[in-house]
């Protein structure tokens, strides 16, 4: 067996847990079914064992969505096996990881897809799906195989961070420039936010002049950062993930006589919290990560004991500004992840 890894979330004090499941997007009828099922899961659940193959935990909005998993999991008396791909672009590895999955005897299995529609990776799926159900969670997967889909609708992740920029510069106002820093075009995840944010950003002011993308470590975004703010050095804003605004705030902080662009966070990780707390993060789209994590397991367990949907399952999407803060529970300082 490999040796396991430890991966701590940096946190720091983190506000009360009081997220509350909700539908959101087009999945309404899917969050009934979840819930509607809450005692089956628990009395077939005990024993049961959940693969879970992720991109990384190098961005702490997964170190969230894990915290979820762990913690539905010991509520269900679940067993977890916790695998990270490598990155958006380690499409081999994850492939590998789902035989593994079935070589351990899962019983089910969340995939946070690296891509949504490779299609080496959807030949894995269908394999996979044939011996254990396969569950979606995060990114979109195109996969007809799927036994269930948890997540948020990444379109509209982007449009409401861009509904609000119009109302902050209305079309007809002076134009403003700005430049986003975003994942990899191959992720289930990215292209949709694009899309989104150029839908909500049409009565706007604001110009896009340059999108930089890559996977998302904070190294990796960092350069993206760097690299749109010499592109566009006029840029009043810079819309970016959770790891890019993270390094964006950084950067400021280490050039204090330089142009700082407001920061926009496309979604939520502890340091993006920390920053609009105090003040140095504008506004960010929150899709309750940890919610996420507990509802894959629910619908993973659903999935194992015959009920299925495709229907898109996930919390509602808020739009959380500086100026108007909320609760947004996410990992504990500390977490340890037990990666195999």
């Amino acid at each position: 067996m490999k040796e396991k890894m430890r991966k701590s979330c940096l946190s720091k004090r983190v506000w009360a847990m009081r997220a509350v499941y909700a539908a959101a997007t087009r999945a309404a009828i899917g969050v009934a079914l979840v819930f509607g099922f809450v005692g089956t899961v628990q009395a077939e659940a005990g024993g049961k064992r959940i693969c879970v193959v992720v991109p990384h935990f190098k961005d702490e909005y997964w170190l969230s969505v894990g915290y979820g998993l762990i913690e539905e999991a010991k509520a269900t008396g679940s067993d977890l096996l916790l695998f990270e791909s490598g990155g958006y672009h380690a499409l081999r590895r994850q492939i590998e990881l789902l035989a593994s999955c079935v070589e351990r005897e899962a019983d089910a299995v969340l995939l946070g897809a690296v891509s949504a529609d490779d299609p080496a990776l959807l030949a894995a799926v269908a394999d996979t799906a044939r011996a254990v159900p396969v569950v979606a969670l995060v990114n979109e997967l195109h996969a007809p195989e799927i036994s269930g889909w948890v997540g948020v609708d990444w379109t509209a992740m982007g449009r409401v961070i861009g509904r609000h920029l119009a109302g902050l510069y209305p079309k007809g106002s002076a134009p403003v420039a700005a430049a986003l820093v975003t994942g990899p075009a191959v992720s289930g995840w990215s292209p949709l936010l694009e899309a989104g944010l150029t839908e909500g950003l049409r009565n706007a002011a604001v110009e896009i002049h340059h999108i930089g993308r890559s996977d998302t470590g904070l190294h990796e975004q960092l350069a993206q950062v760097e690299i749109a703010l010499q592109q566009v050095p006029q840029a009043e804003i810079l819309i970016g993930s959770a790891p890019a605004i993270e390094g964006a705030m950084g950067l400021a902080a280490t050039r204090p006589d330089a142009l700082r662009p407001m920061l926009v966070s496309t979604y939520i990780s502890h340091s993006v919290r920390r920053g609009l707390q105090s003040g140095k993060v504008a506004a960010a789209a929150f899709d309750a990560p940890v919610a996420q994590g507990r509802l894959g397991v629910r619908v993973a367990l659903n999935a194992r004991v015959g009920v299925f949907s495709q229907d898109l399952i996930g919390p509602q999407i808020v739009l959380v500004r500086a100026d108007a803060p909320q609760p947004m529970p996410l990992a504990p300082a500390g977490l340890d992840l037990l990666i195999e």
